[in-house]
């Protein structure tokens, strides 16, 4: 270019028209130059004014989904008035651009580019999107992912652990709090003797041990059965009439079987309470039945054992010096209040064997028995159950050789009766 002006300079004088366009050429890269300066940069007071890098920039928007066009921007201000930035709340300090800076947030506020400087298209048309990255604009890699704030770094004290939160003290921060009361919500009225009166009332009944007659009537067993013998009927009674200190006991137990009284007793004793719940008795005692009778001087004791087992247990003397003892035990398991199974053990036991009664020394029998009543009435309750007999030594030789058994077992049913 330079050679072609000298040319052109020595063919002739050069005027101020001719010179115009090779002027133009050499302004226009400047121009040029000048424009992309402002474009990028903006003017020296406001990139001296402004530190981009600290800036939280809002992500350009795909071109899929981008924004409608921005409204207008406002009139520029004076050349002679330097750009300020817009206003902006902040609860974050930044010492470098000596100005509040807002807190990370998801949620962020557009920048107004007008304020700051930046060009803007003038017409409708969508602008382009800013490469922040080129401008050295600091930007998070996504917007669902801001980044977290460091604590620790800003000079704020945290916890380690949730067991370190110490409790509010309500009461250092001029809180009222309701102080706690002893007194119960609802008062409790004075006792009165009308109130003693009303919970004690006089009850109707017999004192203990006093001077009165009473009497108990029991029939513990009254069932029928059907054994090898045949079909028969077994009872056992227990009654007394006297008062809680003095008794008169009658006892009774046998068996009917093929319209006659195979076997049975009458016990009548007389009962002084030495312990409680425990009487000691002394009596007589006859046997009667298909065999010889027999009478008995009768004593032994009577009573509810711990664990409420009821026991009896009765020795005797006999005629021709006949020894016997009998030992019996019954327990009640409540199966419910009126379901009842009952357990029975009894034993026999003679000194000497007589022949003319089928039994002989030693332990005579062994009976044992379950039986499950049901009460309608503590007065009344049926009952169904089976029981098993045994005999046993010189009492067993005498009913082989009587009817070839020597045990027993049967199915009974029956009623509990007491008045």
């Amino acid at each position: 270019m330079n050679a072609v002006m000298m040319a052109t300079m020595a063919e002739k004088p050069p005027t101020a028209v001719s010179m115009l366009p090779a002027l133009l050429r050499l302004v226009r890269p400047l121009i040029l130059c000048i424009g992309a300066f402002l474009a990028l940069g903006g003017s020296p007071v406001g990139a001296q004014q402004m530190d981009h890098s600290k800036m939280q920039m809002a992500p350009a928007v795909p071109p899929a989904k981008q924004r409608p066009a921005a409204k207008p921007a406002e009139p520029r201000a004076a050349a002679n008035e330097p750009a300020r930035a817009a206003p902006v709340e902040s609860s974050v300090d930044d010492p470098q651009a000596g100005y509040a800076m807002p807190a990370p947030t998801p949620a962020r506020t557009s920048v107004d580019h007008a304020a700051m400087g930046h060009a803007m298209p003038e017409s409708g048309e969508e602008p382009e999107a800013v490469d922040h990255a080129a401008m050295g604009h600091a930007m998070p890699e996504s917007r669902e992912e801001p980044e977290a704030v460091d604590n620790a770094a800003m000079g704020h004290a945290m916890p380690e652990s949730q067991d370190q939160i110490e409790p509010m003290d309500h009461a250092a921060m001029g809180h009222d709090m309701p102080a706690p009361s002893n007194e119960p919500r609802t008062p409790i009225p004075v006792l009165t003797e009308e109130d003693r009166a009303a919970a004690f009332p006089d009850v109707a009944g017999h004192a203990a041990h006093d001077r009165g007659i009473h009497s108990f009537w029991l029939v513990d067993r009254l069932e029928a059965f059907d054994a090898d013998a045949g079909t028969g009927l077994e009872w056992e009674a227990l009654s007394w009439i006297g008062t809680d200190l003095d008794r008169l006991w009658l006892r009774s137990e046998g068996e009917y079987v093929d319209d006659a009284i195979e076997t049975a007793d009458v016990e009548v004793l007389y009962g002084r309470n030495v312990a409680r719940w425990w009487d000691v008795v002394a009596g007589v005692r006859h046997d009667f039945g298909e065999s010889p009778s027999q009478t008995f001087a009768a004593f032994g004791v009577m009573g509810l054992s711990p664990y409420k087992f009821e026991i009896e247990a009765t020795g005797y003397i006999g005629q021709s010096g006949q020894t016997a003892a009998r030992f019996e035990a019954e327990y009640d398991t409540l199966l419910t209040n009126r379901l009842i199974l009952q357990w029975l053990a009894e034993a026999e036991l003679y000194g000497k064997s007589d022949a003319s009664r089928g039994i002989g020394s030693g332990l005579s029998t062994v009976e044992l028995g379950l039986r499950l009543r049901y009460e309608f009435t503590r007065r009344f309750a049926p009952y169904i159950g089976i029981v098993w007999e045994r005999a046993f030594g010189d009492t067993a030789d005498f009913r082989r050789e009587d009817n070839g058994d020597i045990d027993d077992t049967r199915i009974v049913a029956g009623v509990r009766i007491w008045f």
